[in-house]
Parts: C-alpha cells; sequence; structure tokens
C-alpha cells in the first residue's frame, strides 16, 4: 500500500514510519522536514499537498499543537492552539483526503490518554483531543467507498519522559515502537470507528 505519515519527523511519527515501511510504501511529511512539508492547520496547503502526492491507500496523522498549562491562567486563545492545531489540522487532513484514498482506504488520526485519564494543565489539551475522538466515531458513518477511520490514543512516550513526564506522574510510559503498532491495526486492519488505546 501506498501510506501518507503526517508528523513522520516526530517521536511517534516517525515510530509509525518505521513500522509501516516493512510492508508498504510510506510518504513521510513533516512540518519543516520529511519528503514533503505541510501545514496542517492550512486547508489549502493540505489539498496542495494531496494533489502532489496523488491517489493514496491510507492516511497516518501524528501531528497538530497543543497548549499545556495550569486551568487558573487559560484564556481563549490558549484553547484555540489544540482546536486549530490537534482538532482542525487533523479534522482537514481527514477532510481533503477523501477525495485522494482509493476504495477501502484508511484514515487513522491521533488523539492522547488525557480524554480517559485527565492530568493537571491538559484541560486545553483534553478538550482538543476529545474533539478528535468525537470527529472519528461521526465520520466512521458516513465516509463512502468502504473508507475507514479510527484513532490512536498514546500515553506518554518512554523516549518524552524527559520533558513530559512531571505531567505524567503515576503513568505507566511506552515505547514508541509499541504505540506504531497500534497505527498498524488501524491501517492494516478492517476496523473503522475504532479507539485504539496504547497505554
Amino acid at each position: 500500500m501506498k501510506v501518507m505519515v503526517i508528523g513522520a519527523t516526530g517521536a511517534i511519527g516517525s515510530a509509525v514510519a518505521r513500522e509501516l515501511a516493512q510492508r508498504h510504501e510510506v510518504i513521510a511529511v513533516g512540518s519543516r522536514s520529511g519528503q514533503h512539508q505541510v501545514d496542517i492547520e492550512d486547508f489549502l496547503q493540505v489539498q496542495r499537498l494531496l494533489t502532489q502526492v496523488g491517489s493514496l491507500d491510507a492516511v497516518v496523522v501524528a501531528a497538530g499543537a497543543l497548549h499545556v498549562g495550569p486551568l487558573a491562567q487559560l484564556a481563549p486563545e490558549h484553547f484555540h492552539v489544540g482546536l486549530r492545531g490537534k482538532l482542525m489540522g487533523q479534522v482537514n487532513v481527514a477532510l481533503a483526503a477523501q477525495q485522494y484514498l482509493n476504495d477501502g482506504g484508511s484514515i487513522t488520526l491521533t488523539s492522547g490518554v488525557d480524554t480517559e485519564h485527565p492530568i493537571r494543565g491538559a484541560v486545553a489539551a483534553s478538550t482538543a483531543n476529545a474533539g478528535v475522538l468525537g470527529f472519528v466515531r461521526a465520520a466512521a458513518i458516513e465516509l463512502p467507498r468502504g473508507l475507514r477511520i479510527n484513532v490512536v490514543s498514546p500515553t506518554v512516550l518512554q523516549e518524552s519522559m524527559g520533558t513530559h513526564g512531571p505531567l505524567f506522574i503515576g503513568f505507566e510510559p511506552v515505547a514508541a515502537s509499541r504505540v506504531a503498532l497500534s497505527y498498524a491495526r488501524s491501517v492494516d486492519g478492517a476496523q473503522t470507528g475504532q479507539v485504539y488505546k496504547a497505554w
């Protein structure tokens, strides 16, 4: 299969690209590096990228900005970071990808463990991540041509404990390579509307 991985230069995305490359042709996309670059918050950029690449069998998104900070210090603009980046950035990809996916193709998006296990400082992040879950569940019942859509909900990575560890006290970190298996289940599997919990 021909699979586009957006966020392929990040900790999760690079692991996903390595996992999928064992079986598929992977097109690595980043915001500033990779085979192609795209700002997923810009729908027109996403459309241009898909036009350049052409037909695909799967699209994976492991990207999207979020804001982390205590509730008492949050203002609406802090929520907009995640609503524009993590939520609408991924929605932009899913909306545009419908036109470029082959019959039976798949879309895999990313949320996070904080949707079910809230942590301090992640109110804005949890809001955006929960929106991704809602979008996937609703879109799954309307996608045409046998297209599938799922979401992976990862916990904190072992590789990210140096920066994110203080936010996830009491959580068991998971290797990026293990998280990547959940994306492989979505791409290579047959289910739709699923939440793959990588915790």
